[in-house]
């Protein structure tokens, strides 16, 4: 059974607009017409498709059924004619959900970027949380949604979600210059009497910290809770605690006078940053690459 495209399309107007006469005005046909080509696909699916309710036809079950198959094909249809228009030269609007820190050291270059190589191109910038923006990109509320998992933490994508590795970092221990424990590696051990700053309650940040001092054998004192990596590293330099911070901050934010970045000796612990995205057009593949350079 091959059921035609352009029959499947009067299907779906006259689950819209409900009569054979209003399908001809919106297509440009005779009602006649309309009815012999919607009598043709009844034959091509062999079920029935339409039933009398009194002097008007309507959708069967069965019809009301290949309606939503017919709706599937035709946006299938509609963006690979969009992709095949666009195809030669790469054009927006892209919208871009992006955390902080990958927005300022990775996405901002790329913009700056495509402007030069895409004109045509039109990034928007949406700042979220990993799991925000996977649930943006799932609900279609962005085209391309930038996330990271760490390595205590590992994560699959939904099906249905491409993923595209974007780089990967160590996480970094943050203390104030002048502490005991900041001239060399870290062993996280020596820290367990510490104060500590973690991400918000619920955050996969505060999920690695609980994860990372638990394999070092302690739960850590956690007295304050920040999300914006600048005011960590701010809290660090005044000595209300120390935090994990992955290297990328050093890039993206800066380390205030007073504060140093260490390694961790204890466990190796990374965070992995991932472009998601449903649909690969040229434009969406045109921003992977320059974000993936």
């Amino acid at each position: 059974m091959v059921l035609d495209p352009g029959r499947l399309r009067l299907l779906n107007e006259f689950a819209e607009h409900g009569t054979m006469t209003a399908v001809a005005e919106v297509c440009g046909l005779t009602s006649s017409g309309v009815s012999q080509q919607l009598a043709v696909l009844e034959r091509e699916a062999g079920v029935p498709l339409f039933e009398r309710a009194g002097r008007r036809v309507r959708l069967t079950a069965e019809g009301d059924r290949l309606v939503r198959h017919a709706r599937i094909v035709l946006d299938a249809l509609g963006a690979a004619e969009e992709d095949l228009r666009s195809a030669s030269t790469p054009r927006g609007p892209v919208r871009v959900a992006c955390f902080a820190t990958a927005a300022v050291a990775r996405l901002l270059p790329a913009i700056a970027a495509a402007r030069v190589r895409h004109p045509g191109l039109h990034v928007i910038v949406q700042e979220l949380e990993p799991r925000e923006a996977a649930e943006a990109l799932r609900a279609g509320g962005c085209d391309v949604a930038i996330v990271f998992t760490y390595s205590l933490i590992p994560e699959e994508p939904r099906p249905g979600v491409t993923r595209r590795f974007a780089g990967v970092e160590p996480m970094l221990m943050a203390l104030p210059a002048d502490h005991p424990e900041a001239s060399g590696s870290v062993d996280l051990r020596a820290l367990r009497e510490e104060p500590w700053i973690a991400g918000s309650q619920g955050t996969s940040d505060h999920e690695m910290l609980d994860r990372a001092c638990a394999l070092a054998g302690f739960r850590p004192n956690v007295i304050h809770t920040a999300d914006d990596y600048a005011l960590v590293l701010r809290m660090v330099r005044e000595g209300l605690g120390a935090a994990l911070v992955p290297e990328l901050v050093a890039t993206a934010v800066g380390v205030p006078a007073g504060v140093v970045l260490r390694p961790i000796s204890t466990i190796e612990i990374t965070r992995t940053t991932y472009a998601l995205i449903r649909t690969a057009t040229p434009a969406v593949n045109a921003v992977l690459d320059l974000l993936l350079e």
